[in-house]
């Protein structure tokens, strides 16, 4: 299973210890990662708010970009997730996508329109398939209890990222921890924002974001959080130490980056998933899942 690889900016800048973990997770489960090399920045939503057709410029080069080479797009970023669903969903507009086209023929580019953009989280539910990640488990996560923290982007706006076709991406972290042998503790601010973007505009609301969504998944039993979107992770965990300020009480719950918790069921070496960059410490989810025998 071949993809153009899009990695995105964070997991190489804020949240280094994401673009090795995903890498191994791609080659243990057979994914072949064509890494777009050259490709832009997405804007984030960022620079859509103040220049929406360049954002949607820099989204077709990329889209040109995979369909030359004849690949759909993987990412490992929720955000990049959700820029890209959105400006792909505009550029189905053939008029519009010829205006595109236009800035793009300085570099020789044409996007046709045909271009798929997906998750890592749905290429392991959808094109790998959940029995499939269950056979390759040899360290099951038997007695973790993990909150899944989707975030924004990855859910929403709905239509445009594909949960019309797709309406087991309403549950697709769930299954996946289920398949790799954990218990996926539900919580009510799992699809709500994590705070990250008013981060600069307004930090302790952002902060108080992250003390209510993970307080409120450390009550109900969890050991740990696992999400999709690097940004989240930023913030959940970067911050959290913030947050055991505001509620003047301790959290300590460690943030997973998807492919982390993954790897780990997986059997990869939690060096290979630099799982020692966390701020809040991931050691008690190790000792957790050191008295789970490994799997021959």
């Amino acid at each position: 299973m071949k993809f153009a690889f899009y990695p995105g900016c964070v997991s190489r800048g804020g949240c280094p210890e994401l673009y090795p973990s995903a890498v191994a997770v791609a080659q243990k489960v057979g994914l072949d990662l064509q890494e777009l090399t050259g490709a832009s920045c997405t804007g984030a939503g960022v620079l859509q708010e103040s220049n929406l057709f360049l954002g949607d410029c820099l989204n077709a080069r990329t889209f040109a970009m995979a369909e030359r080479l004849g690949l759909p797009i993987l990412t490992i970023c929720s955000t990049c997730q959700g820029v890209m669903a959105q400006a792909r969903y505009r550029l189905q507009d053939e008029g519009y996508r010829q205006k595109v086209n236009a800035v793009l023929a300085d570099e020789g580019l044409v996007y046709k329109g045909t271009v798929e953009v997906k998750h890592l989280l749905w290429v392991l539910v959808e094109d790998i398939g959940l029995e499939k990640i269950r056979s390759m488990v040899v360290r099951p996560l038997t007695g973790l209890r993990v909150a899944p923290f989707y975030g924004c982007y990855i859910v929403r706006p709905s239509k445009v990222l594909g949960y019309d076709e797709h309406a087991e991406r309403l549950q697709a972290l769930e299954r996946l921890i289920e398949a790799l042998g954990g218990e996926p503790v539900d919580f009510p601010g799992k699809t709500r924002c994590c705070g990250f973007p008013i981060l600069t505009i307004n930090e302790r609301n952002s902060v108080a974001m992250v003390a209510k969504h993970t307080w409120d998944a450390k009550e109900r039993g969890a050991d740990a959080m696992v999400t999709p979107c690097p940004l989240c992770h930023l913030n959940l965990d970067g911050y959290q130490v913030k947050a055991m300020g505001y509620l003047k009480d301790r959290i300590d719950l460690p943030i997973l980056h998807l492919p982390q918790l993954v790897g780990l069921a997986l059997g990869i070496d939690p060096k290979t998933l630099r799982l020692g960059r966390h701020l809040i410490a991931v050691a008690p989810v190790l000792d957790k899942l050191g008295k789970v025998a490994v799997k021959a």
